[in-house]
């Protein structure tokens, strides 16, 4: 009662708190004095000095005028689904009372009409909007909104909450306090906007508050109870509360419009079988699984992602004495409802397999350990070093030898150290089992399985068709084709670690794949799935890796087949034939060593004496060497003779680190003149290489004549007359070539006239194997997981487009989309952020799970698999809309195709947990 009167009080006024302050310090000033006549109290007490109550309340009203809430609302009325579809807006500011935190909170709906007109502008004595929207009957049940919007209807509210790590609200008195503070803030600034406290603990959700008008009030009060007494399960009973609580004088009373909802939980789905089959590991372990069984990502949910089914019976817009539910009857039956809807509740975090693959796979990158510390010291390092060492391979070479040279030779130490690799695994447990790791070499290396003369001719497998989704996706990714050898690895890497025995296992098939690049390498064996030509920038590091290997294993072929073959002055255009196959049948390919490989195999020294000599001898004739084809019709300038292609060496091909790396030792060079002409120089190698093959094909040519054919636009053609009075075309060179200085004519002068199968090789194909072998041999797992991330992510799009396109969800596709974007661009940054990668996985799982949902809903309402075939185009859509809609009407009810596999599920639980009550029953 007490606060009753106090609220009142404050909402007429106000005024005399301070008063009632004055007369209480009087009395006890003169209580004071009459106990003790000696001693005089003379308190003063500055009422000017606002209490933290009132600052508490002052500051309510700064935020009511600082969000313009001043004055009455106007707006349209709701149109029913409004309040679910509309767009909320909220604006949050942090008030204190004393040291203590609130938060006030702003809920509107966003609506254009009412944005357009100010407040104030409604007439004078109409009720507040919030009131209004209470008497709408549009907007009874929103599926999804704030709780004060389903349990109230309103469209605008503030609700003041205690802040973070603050205690609740939950004594009395401060409710009372806080509550008393609401209605004078609302009564001073004229809000009409209702304004509600939370109270008691915050997962009880209880709010309390009110909305004032001119000459009006409403309260809005909550009671939450454990248990609901009996006369509020009916609606006799709700309706005598509701009655009581008007008070109305009136008799009899106008009717009361009501509408009613009864929601059904499904809890139990069991009854329905799961339609996810797990994988099958024992087969796989067994080995009875192909190899290109490895090749696939897993998909799918191991446990129904649909935890609960909720069906919602509605009777809209009754009026009283229509229907008549009480304690002993009822009209009210769910299967006779006029409107049912229906709503899923998804599993917090089913587990799905691709999303677990994908984590476990992403866990690999924060590994710290080198393949070394993993498995354990080899046996290269404990049996025989001095044979097994590969990294003291090249030294030994260099060393007195009684046995013959070829014996001590790179492959020789490789091959030795390999078997001790191999014969120490057998003793000791491999972390895969051996049928295992061959049905993943073969799935890696299929062509190993073809008879050893064609295995090398086997050619890489094509790449998808440049207007192919998938090519631009590895594009976007940067990661790798979908069906090359880095994707195919990306994959067998992440079964291996999830089934095979994790970053054990990855090492393992790490070290067994390198070893396998040696073999090819040193064997001339072209490796499978991989495009020819350079290396291709737009992929990972590591498939550009393995590229350049490839390259190399090509111009290593391409050497050998022109020894064997003797063929001289041989093309190298295209990609089958990867460098000139110019050689002199001298000495034997296996009698050569890998130091030797700097340089191509030039001439005996005699035959080279002989040339140099006959060169020399007056009114001799150089030679030309390493013609291609004649170019066109013309001549050389000095010469009658006519102009000849020359056979070039390619440039070197490189991948980005090596270029990066390149790129950095020459902005070193500085801006000085000197670091310029240096850097000249370097860029000029194959320049230089083009000029001594240009004069060797042409012997007696000029400048002029190699810019005729090399850059024609450096050779500038005009028209004269000459003293006979003819028309005459002379040529001359460009004005850049002519600048003193010229890194062209310096390097003109300086080339010697050499064939290309002469020269220093530009691209030592045996130099860069080796740095390529050494580089893949250092890899860490986790370094191997970072360079086959965008590889795994690229399979596990392409497996979710695969999955989604035979369930059609609008929503899966757009956020692929939104997920394809994202890792893109955090993919194409070298050095990505893994956890912004991470949550690209979390994306993933999450679209994996509503894919799952779409199967698990099929299956319940029977259209998965063919299963029913009546009325299946509307079941499609309805459990569609279950997808992308928080709420779903069920066509026809009780009475439609949904309906009745609805109500089948309900009695099919039912009868399920009535057989687990009975088993319980018997057995106690």
């Amino acid at each position: 009662m007490l606060f009753h009167i106090f609220t009142d009080a404050a909402h007429h006024g106000g005024t005399s708190f301070p008063t009632m302050h004055l007369e209480r310090n009087k009395h006890r000033a003169k209580m004071a004095a009459d106990g003790d006549p000696e001693s005089e109290v003379f308190e003063i007490t500055d009422f000017t000095t606002a209490s933290e109550w009132e600052r508490f309340i002052s500051r309510v009203e700064e935020v009511l005028n600082d969000w313009k809430l001043i004055g009455s609302g106007v707006g349209k009325p709701l149109e029913k689904g409004e309040l679910t579809s509309g767009s909320w807006e909220e604006h949050t500011q942090e008030i204190n009372f004393a040291d203590f935190r609130f938060i006030i909170t702003h809920h509107c709906l966003k609506q254009e009409s009412a944005e357009s007109q100010s407040r104030d502008e409604q007439e004078e004595d109409a009720y507040p909007l919030a009131m209004q929207d209470l008497l709408c009957m549009n907007n009874d049940f929103p599926p999804r909104a704030h709780c004060l919007v389903r349990w109230f209807g309103v469209r605008e509210f503030l609700v003041i909450s205690p802040g973070a790590n603050c205690e609740a609200v939950v004594s009395e008195s401060k409710c009372n306090l806080l509550l008393s503070s609401v209605s004078i803030a609302l009564a001073n600034t004229g809000c009409q906007v209702p304004l509600l406290v939370q109270i008691q603990q915050k997962w009880r959700k209880v709010y309390a508050g009110e909305c004032q008008g001119p000459g009006v009030r409403t309260d809005f009060e909550m009671v939450h109870l454990r248990k609901a007494p009996g006369q509020y399960t009916h609606l006799s009973g709700l309706l005598d509360v509701f009655k009581n609580k008007i008070g109305c004088p009136l008799t009899p009373l106008p009717p009361i419009s009501i509408s009613i909802r009864f929601t059904f939980v499904l809890q139990d789905g069991q009854q329905c079988s799961w339609p996810q089959q797990p994988p099958d590991f024992d087969a796989l372990l067994a080995g009875e699984v192909g190899g290109v069984e490895f090749g696939k990502l897993p998909f799918g949910a191991c446990e129904d992602p649909i935890s609960e089914l909720h069906l919602a019976t509605t009777w809209p817009n009754l009026t009283e004495g229509i229907v008549v539910d009480n304690d002993v009857y009822s009209d009210l039956d769910p299967l006779q409802a006029p409107h049912w809807s229906v709503r899923v509740r998804k599993a917090d975090n089913p587990q799905c397999l691709l999303g677990e693959f994908l984590m476990e796979f992403f866990k690999l990158c924060c590994r710290k350990e080198t393949s070394e510390e993993i498995l354990g010291r080899s046996a290269v390092e404990e049996e025989g070093k001095e044979n097994s060492d590969i990294s003291q391979a090249l030294s030994k070479l260099t060393e007195p030898a009684a046995v013959p040279i070829h014996k001590l030779s790179v492959s020789s130490m490789v091959h030795s150290a390999r078997k001790r690799i191999r014969r120490n695994r057998r003793a000791e447990e491999s972390p895969i089992n051996n049928d295992v790791l061959n049905s993943i070499l073969l799935y890696l290396f299929p062509d190993a399985a073809l008879d050893k003369a064609d295995s090398s001719e086997v050619r890489s497998t094509q790449e998808p068709a440049r207007d192919s989704e998938d090519y631009h996706l590895y594009n976007q990714l940067k990661s790798a084709p979908s069906d090359s050898l880095t994707s195919r690895l990306a994959l067998c890497v992440c079964v291996v670690n999830f089934h095979h025995g994790g970053v054990r296992a990855v090492a393992h098939l790490w070290q067994e794949f390198v070893l396998e690049m040696r073999y090819r390498w040193e064997n001339n064996c072209l490796i499978y799935g991989l495009a020819g030509g350079a290396p291709d920038l737009r992929c990972c590091l590591l498939h550009q890796k393995l590229q350049m290997l490839n390259c190399c294993i090509e111009r290593k072929r391409a050497r050998d087949d022109g020894r064997k073959s003797g063929a001289s002055d041989r093309s190298r255009l295209g990609p089958e034939s990867a460098g000139p196959a110019e050689v002199s049948p001298g000495k034997s390919w296996d009698s050569w060593s890998d130091s030797e490989e700097e340089f191509f195999e030039c001439l005996s020294d005699t035959e080279e004496m002989k040339d140099t000599e006959s060169e020399k001898k007056p009114g001799s004739k150089s030679r030309a060497e390493g013609r291609l084809q004649p170019h066109g019709k013309l001549t050389l300038l000095k010469s009658p003779e006519p102009l000849y292609i020359p056979v070039t060496q390619e440039p070197a091909p490189m991948t980005e680190d090596l270029l990066e790396e390149q790129s950095e030792v020459l902005a070193k060079l500085g801006t000085s003149a000197e670091g310029a002409h240096l850097r000249a120089r370097m860029q000029s190698a194959c320049l230089l290489s083009d000029m001594e093959s240009f004069k060797a094909a042409n012997p007696g040519c000029c400048l002029e004549d190699f810019v005729r054919w090399y850059s024609p636009r450096d050779y500038v053609e005009e028209e004269e007359v000459d003293e006979a009075g003819q028309t005459v075309v002379r040529g001359d060179l460009s004005a850049r070539m002519k600048i003193p200085g010229n890194m062209w004519v310096e390097a003109w002068e300086t080339a010697k006239a050499t064939p290309a199968r002469r020269q220093k090789r530009l691209f030592d194909d045996t130099k860069e194997a080796e740095k390529v072998l050494h580089y893949l041999s250092q890899q860490k797992p986790s370094d191997l997981t970072r360079h086959l991330m965008p590889c795994v992510l690229h399979a596990a799009l392409l497996k979710i487009k695969e999955e989604e396109a035979t369930e059609d969800i609008a929503s899966v596709r757009k956020a692929l989309q939104q997920v394809t974007a994202h890792a893109s661009k955090l993919l194409r940054h070298p050095n990505p952020d893994f956890k912004k990668l991470e949550d690209v996985i979390v994306q993933m799982s999450a679209v994996e799970a509503v894919i799952a949902c779409s199967r698990s809903l099929k299956a319940k309402f029977g259209i998965a698999g063919g299963q029913r075939e009546d009325d299946t185009d509307e079941l499609q859509r309805f459990v569609s809309c279950l997808l992308e809609e928080p709420e779903v009407s069920v066509v026809g009810a009780g009475r439609g195709p949904a309906g009745s596999i609805i109500h089948k599920l309900f009695v099919s639980s039912q009868r399920a947990m009535s057989a687990c009550t009975q088993v319980d029953s018997e057995q106690s």
